[in-house]
């Protein structure tokens, strides 16, 4: 079936899994997700701090983004020639990224990534100029004053960023994929529930997985809770066709033993937690299994 994602897919609607065991969750490359997640709590948007700590797992949206803009260039050029005297080459991915981490002008201009989950999560825009909304400060200072309060919801989904919802100046050039996130006190320990509405399913899950249980270990430490129960709520599952073969691979191997993650006693709040306070103890993967990332989703033009 072929679709907006560019490739074909296999898919699977509306499953539901729980991790009961979170401290037992397999960070599949550990400081990956560990460092993205940090990204989003701190309410970064450029790519540039993931760049500069060897994380590449978000280069490729904002080189889509510059590749547009450089081929679309409305730059006043009145003909072919025009443009070709004017534009030069696009940047390889490889010199994108270069430039990224060595030139800070540059990354300023071409690294960010707007309305992504970290200014959801942290700046979530207002209606009053300069008032941005703390989701998850709140729901933290939230459930420190009512333990058992329903209403611990963290939103990334902002239609007026979104598809052709959104004003096309305006537009975020990526999708939103885990969407919204709820956490719960069940007698001491914390539960969080993630709705995903679209699910790659050997790429993204696995990392999704490990962010999320990752992000309740956090919480729950900050909140002074025992990390309890991560559910994941999938809204359309697919395995990308290119993936297939990997797939197969997957199925024939045989977990490792369970890894530990240990969260430094200093981690009180979101200000405290950084990426070198997360140990991984025991940590023995299996052999990567590589596969394109299939860039997908974000702005496209309404049918007309």
């Amino acid at each position: 079936m072929k679709n907006r994602h560019l490739k074909s897919t296999k898919q699977s609607r509306s499953a539901e899994y729980q991790y009961l065991e979170l401290g037992k969750e397999i960070l599949a490359n550990g400081i990956e997700q560990i460092q993205e997640l940090y990204w989003f709590l701190s309410g970064q948007t450029n790519i540039k701090y993931l760049v500069d700590h060897s994380v590449h797992i978000w280069d490729d949206y904002p080189y889509k983004i510059y590749l547009e803009k450089i081929r679309n260039s409305k730059f006043e050029i009145l003909n072919s020639e025009q443009r070709k005297k004017k534009l030069k080459q696009p940047l390889s991915k490889e010199e994108f990224i270069d430039k990224i981490k060595n030139d800070n002008n540059f990354a300023r201009r071409w690294g960010e990534l707007p309305h992504i989950y970290g200014e959801m999560w942290r700046k979530w825009p207002t209606k009053k100029k300069g008032k941005t909304v703390d989701q998850l400060q709140w729901v933290i200072d939230e459930v420190r004053a009512d333990p058992s309060a329903h209403n611990l919801i963290v939103n990334s989904w902002n239609p007026e960023y979104l598809y052709t919802m959104a004003d096309k100046s305006e537009a975020a050039r990526f999708p939103i994929c885990h969407n919204m996130y709820q956490i719960s006190n069940r007698n001491g320990k914390l539960d969080l529930i993630l709705y995903q509405r679209s699910c790659d399913y050997f790429l993204g899950v696995p990392f999704n997985i490990a962010s999320y249980s990752l992000l309740c270990m956090v919480l729950a430490k900050i909140l002074k809770l025992k990390p309890g129960r991560f559910i994941h709520v999938y809204g359309d599952i697919h395995i990308y066709e290119n993936h297939l073969e990997q797939v197969k691979e997957q199925i024939k191997r045989k977990p490792n033993a369970f890894p530990k993650v240990k969260i430094d006693k200093s981690v009180v709040s979101l200000e405290t937690f950084s990426p070198e306070k997360v140990t991984l103890l025991d940590y023995n993967p299996q052999p990567t299994l590589k596969a394109d990332l299939v860039v997908a989703g974000g702005y496209y033009e309404p049918k007309k």
